[in-house]
C-alpha cells in the first residue's frame, strides 16, 4: 500500500547483519512460531512467538539495546511494532525478515 507510514523504524536484514557483526547491542526478538525458530534463527535473537506475545510482552525490555523485531518476511514483526509504537515504544522492524537474512543461522532450540 503506497503512502502508508509506519510509526516504527525499519531496517533491512542486511543492516541488521552489519550491526550485529559490528557488535552493536540490540534487543533482537524473533516472533515466528516454534517450528520456524527451530528451522533456523539468528544466534543473538530471543524467542517470543507471536502466539504468546500478549502474555509475554513484559519480557520485551528484559535486554538492553534497541528493540528489534524479526519474523519470516517482516509482516508479523511489523504488526508487533505497530502495536508497541501505538503504546509509545520505540521499536524497529526488520523488513524482509529471515527470508532476506544474509548470515548464518542456528538450528534447533
Amino acid at each position: 500500500m503506497k503512502g502508508v507510514e509506519h510509526m516504527h523504524r525499519e531496517m533491512t536484514a542486511s543492516e541488521l547483519y552489519d550491526q550485529l557483526k559490528e557488535g552493536v547491542k540490540l534487543n533482537l526478538i524473533d516472533v515466528r512460531e516454534q517450528d520456524e525458530w527451530e528451522d533456523g534463527h539468528i544466534e543473538q535473537a530471543r524467542f517470543i512467538p507471536l502466539s504468546e506475545f500478549q502474555a509475554r510482552a513484559n519480557e520485551v525490555h528484559d535486554v538492553e539495546g534497541d528493540v528489534v523485531f524479526i519474523c519470516r518476511s517482516g509482516g508479523r514483526s511489523g504488526k508487533v511494532c505497530d502495536f508497541l509504537s501505538l503504546q509509545g515504544f520505540d521499536v524497529v522492524n526488520v523488513t524482509g525478515g529471515m527470508l532476506a537474512w544474509p548470515g548464518e543461522v542456528v538450528v534447533g532450540k
